[in-house]
This record gives C-alpha cells, sequence and structure tokens, in this order.
C-alpha cells in the first residue's frame, strides 16, 4: 500500500475538532471515523477510480496535514479528502455573514471553526438518499452499514460494480435505484470534482436524471456529497422550520439567504446544528 502525504493551507476559520465532532454526529451516513484533538481518521472510497483510501488528517494552526494511503490515485484521494472536509474552500470571508446575520453570528459562535462535512463522495450520498426513502434513519444507517461490512472493501463503502451485482433485498424499488446509483457513478455523473466544479443549480438538475433521486436527494448529493459551499436548500422541511423559528412566521428562504452569500450551505448546516444543540439540551 503506497503512501502520500501533502500540506493546505486552510483560508478562513477552521478547527479540525468541532468539524470531527460534528461529523461524528451526522446520523444519515453513520460516518465511521476516529481521531482525538486535531486528528481525523476515515476509510473512504476514491471516486476517481473506486479503489479504497485510508486517510489521516491533522491541524496545525492553519495548517492541514493529509495523509492517505492505498493503491489507488493518491492524489485524487487527497483532493477528495480535502472536498469532503471543506478544506478546499476559501473562508476568509464567513466571518462577514456572521456580521450581516446575527442569528448566523450565534451559531458560529456555538460551533467555532466548523467546516461542513457529510459523505465522502456524492456516490455515497446518493446511495444513502435510496436507502433512506419512506425509511427511519436509524434502520437506513443499519441497512447501510450491513452493505459495508457483506459488500465493502475493509470499511469502505462497496464498489459501484459491487453494488449493481450485489443481491440485494430491499423492499420496493431501492434495489433497482441503488443500481442506477451504480450505473451513474460508473458513467462520471456522481464525480465529485465535476459536481463542485458546476453551477450547483445546474449538478443538482443533473443528478436527478439518475432514477430514483427526487429534488430533495439531489439537494443532499450536490450539497453534502459534493460539499458544494453556496447553495440554498429548497426541499428540506426541517430548514424551513428553523427559519421560520429564527426569523419569523412567513420568511421565506430564498430572501433570508441572500445575506448569507457565498457560503449558504455552510450557513444551512449550521443553523440545523443550532436545532440540533436545540433539541440536545432540551
Amino acid at each position: 500500500m503506497a503512501r502520500y502525504t501533502t500540506e493546505l493551507v486552510v483560508r478562513g476559520p477552521w478547527s479540525l475538532g468541532t468539524s470531527r465532532h460534528f461529523w461524528e454526529g451526522f446520523t444519515p451516513a453513520a460516518l465511521p471515523t476516529d481521531g482525538v484533538g486535531d486528528r481525523l481518521s476515515t476509510v473512504f472510497r476514491v471516486d476517481a477510480d473506486w479503489t479504497r483510501a485510508e486517510t489521516d488528517v491533522v491541524q496545525d494552526g492553519d495548517l492541514a496535514r493529509i495523509t492517505v494511503r492505498g493503491d489507488g490515485d493518491l492524489d485524487a484521494a487527497a483532493a477528495q479528502v480535502a472536498r469532503f472536509l471543506a478544506l478546499d474552500v476559501d473562508a476568509t470571508g464567513w466571518p462577514d455573514v456572521g456580521r450581516r446575520d446575527p442569528v448566523i453570528a450565534r451559531a458560529q459562535r456555538a460551533f467555532p471553526g466548523l467546516r461542513p462535512c457529510g459523505f465522502h463522495s456524492p456516490y455515497e450520498a446518493a446511495a444513502w438518499a435510496v436507502l433512506s426513502q419512506r425509511r427511519r434513519m436509524t434502520r437506513a444507517a443499519v441497512l447501510r452499514a450491513d452493505m459495508i461490512r457483506v459488500y465493502g472493501d475493509d470499511g469502505a463503502f462497496p464498489t459501484p460494480d459491487r453494488l449493481r451485482s450485489a443481491p440485494l433485498e430491499l423492499p420496493g424499488r431501492a434495489a433497482e435505484y441503488l443500481r442506477a446509483v451504480a450505473d451513474a457513478a460508473e458513467a462520471g455523473v456522481l464525480d465529485g470534482a465535476a459536481l463542485r466544479a458546476l453551477d450547483p443549480d445546474e449538478a443538482i438538475e443533473r443528478v436527478r436524471g439518475i432514477t430514483g433521486i427526487g429534488p430533495f436527494a439531489a439537494e443532499l448529493v450536490v450539497l453534502r456529497g459534493a460539499n458544494a459551499p453556496d447553495a440554498a436548500p429548497r426541499h428540506e422541511a426541517r430548514l424551513t422550520a428553523e427559519i421560520a423559528e429564527h426569523y419569523g412566521v412567513g420568511a421565506e428562504l430564498a430572501a433570508v439567504a441572500e445575506a448569507w452569500r457565498p457560503f449558504r450551505t455552510w450557513a444551512s448546516v449550521h443553523l440545523r446544528a443550532l436545532r440540533a444543540q436545540r433539541l440536545e439540551t432540551g
């Protein structure tokens, strides 16, 4: 197994510890992470060549030291790590959003240095979207963990070809939809770098062409799979509820989110994090 280390200067606020804590509590993906302090370790599927990779990320001030190990394209693997941890985003303007919006300022104080992270790739986000359709998140997380255990690769999500050929016994059309996700991944439709390079609305529309992926799922794939930093989710009921809670009944997300540019996704994630914190503390 080859090893590669690169260093990246992270521009703007960043705390790997805060981000790791947020990620470990990201129930939809039940992401396997490990780490203490300013270190994070995880296993993932590289969407450039579908090889398995391991990574260790260490924070030293504004410097991210990314080490990847695997048998595939390690340059692509390191770039994917930076993408799913949002380390490749220039966030020097993120504090300005808090100065324009006191609600977001409160969230920034509550979660100092949080950089939204979610899924290792758009491919895994799309598979999750299928598994969680009309199903409790806890049950979907069990199904995902079982798929990794049976068809995966020592902790990494199954490759598209394994997912397509697996004899999945799932209700409804879930197995069919997962095969469509696998086909789209192999065709390059779910390439993380390519989706990030597109305007988010264009990327969402492209993902919606996958059988079984509706509007909510397509937003999840682009905003939490490709980790696009600047888009306002239009199909998330919990976020709509948070807008009403913090900005008043009748407030429109599109209007509120104008003050969040160019970090609308980040602000949306921070609002949901406030909601989760409120529910935890009662």
